[in-house]
């Protein structure tokens, strides 16, 4: 999972440079001590050979947090929160749903909702693909209405039926029985 290997490569790197954290979480490090500019460029060039980056705006931490949340919450979490997703996001963040909507629209082009379907599409999609979990169960699981909603939703993301994704799944499972 990107997340786990995200947060081994983060560590490895402070590591590297003699720095103390307290927590590694997507997006964000505590830090021990004061890092000095040196660190700093130090850390950005191993964090580069990963293909992370080290983010300085407060703009963009803050647009990174959004996605972290919402990509732990989707995936991550074993139930998603019983409350909305807004009031989750302000309280879990500690700002103005509508100020974190607007400024992640105005930098990413989408919104938050667009955003989290899209996650709860893959998030759909993976549990379709483990086969541990009927249509029902996931609909429950993701906090959607019905089953309709869900399949409804997945149609229009993905332009399948997740009766015919799940299909897809087993005829390519079946075609790699035969090699």
């Amino acid at each position: 999972m990107v997340s786990i290997r995200c947060k081994m490569v983060v560590k490895e790197a402070f590591k590297e440079l003699g720095l103390h954290y307290v927590t590694v979480n997507l997006g964000e490090v505590n830090v021990l001590e004061e890092i000095t500019p040196k660190q700093r460029e130090k850390l950005k060039v191993i964090l580069l050979r990963s293909k992370l980056e080290l983010i300085d705006d407060k703009k963009a931490i803050l647009i990174e947090s959004i996605k972290n949340v919402i990509i732990e919450m989707v995936h991550y979490a074993d139930d998603l929160p019983k409350t909305n997703f807004s009031d989750y996001l302000s309280k879990k963040l500690g700002y103005n749903y509508t100020y974190l909507a607007n400024i992640f629209s105005e930098t990413q082009g989408t919104t938050i909702e667009h955003f989290i379907i899209m996650h709860k599409i893959e998030r759909v999609k993976e549990l379709i693909i483990y086969d541990e979990l009927n249509l029902s169960e996931i609909a429950y699981k993701l906090h959607y209405s019905s089953v309709s909603h869900l399949s409804h939703q997945f149609k229009k993301i993905t332009g399948l039926t997740p009766t015919y994704f799940k299909t897809l799944k087993n005829k390519k499972l079946n075609l790699l029985e035969n090699l």
